[in-house]
């Protein structure tokens, strides 16, 4: 029992320094500005899903001056589902890459959220699942995320092969952190979908990206316009 207790104290310790080291900006609140974070849910680093999270992202900066943004790629961390848990003491027992992402979701100036999925099967990926069930530790004590605007976006082999089924799911499961959930605008209302028609260069879908942009600013947008109310 005590070799375990030990363990896992060097872990957190491992995990903690290694946060520290690569999310240095994280926990730190930029004064006066609301962050929209966009999260790819893609094993494949930088690839057509994080492209397009980027653009939403980009084009979500063009906004207002007041809007920073940050984008987290899931590719190649390792992340484990859901234990069965969403009380923080259960969920911090996983130490994995999550921990080094954590800080950003609990951002204090977090205004947004952009989060994309490849289509696999017509389904979301597992990794991107897998990321959603761990965001279970900011339901309680609290919603954490509670009236948060979130947009959603999914990239698929075929113009027409599964994303708004992928962007409905993602929807679905942020829907249990009442969250806002936004669409887009003409040609993106549910969400944006994108073709990776062009041997990985998502860009050169001009439909999809507009979509993506599209998103990108109403994210923005919802996030200035509930910074104003409050």
């Amino acid at each position: 029992m005590k070799d375990n207790v030990s363990r896992r104290h060097f872990i957190t310790a491992a995990v903690t320094a290694a946060s520290a080291t690569m999310i240095p900006e994280a926990v730190r609140a930029t004064p006066g500005k609301i962050r929209i974070l966009g999260v790819s849910g893609s094993p494949r680093k930088g690839k057509t899903t994080s492209v397009a999270v980027q653009a939403a992202l980009d084009a979500a900066a063009q906004v207002n001056n007041n809007i920073e943004t940050e984008l987290i790629d899931l590719g190649g961390l390792e992340i484990a589902g859901s234990a069965g848990a969403s009380r923080s003491d259960l969920a911090e027992e996983i130490l994995d890459d999550f921990q080094l992402i954590l800080p950003s979701l609990q951002a204090p100036n977090l205004g947004g959220l952009v989060i994309g999925s490849p289509v696999y099967f017509r389904s979301l990926s597992s990794l991107c699942k897998a990321f959603l069930e761990r965001l279970a530790v900011l339901r309680k004590p609290q919603l954490a995320l509670a009236d948060l605007p979130v947009g959603t976006l999914a990239v698929g082999a075929y113009r027409n092969g599964g994303q708004e089924l992928v962007i409905e799911q993602i929807q679905a499961a942020m829907l249990c952190h009442e969250v806002m959930i936004v669409g887009g605008k003409p040609r993106a209302h549910q969400g944006a979908t994108l073709w990776n028609n062009y041997n990985d260069d998502i860009l050169k879908d001009e439909f999809g990206i507009t979509s993506a942009k599209n998103l990108g600013i109403r994210v923005a947008e919802a996030a200035l316009k509930l910074k104003r109310q409050n």
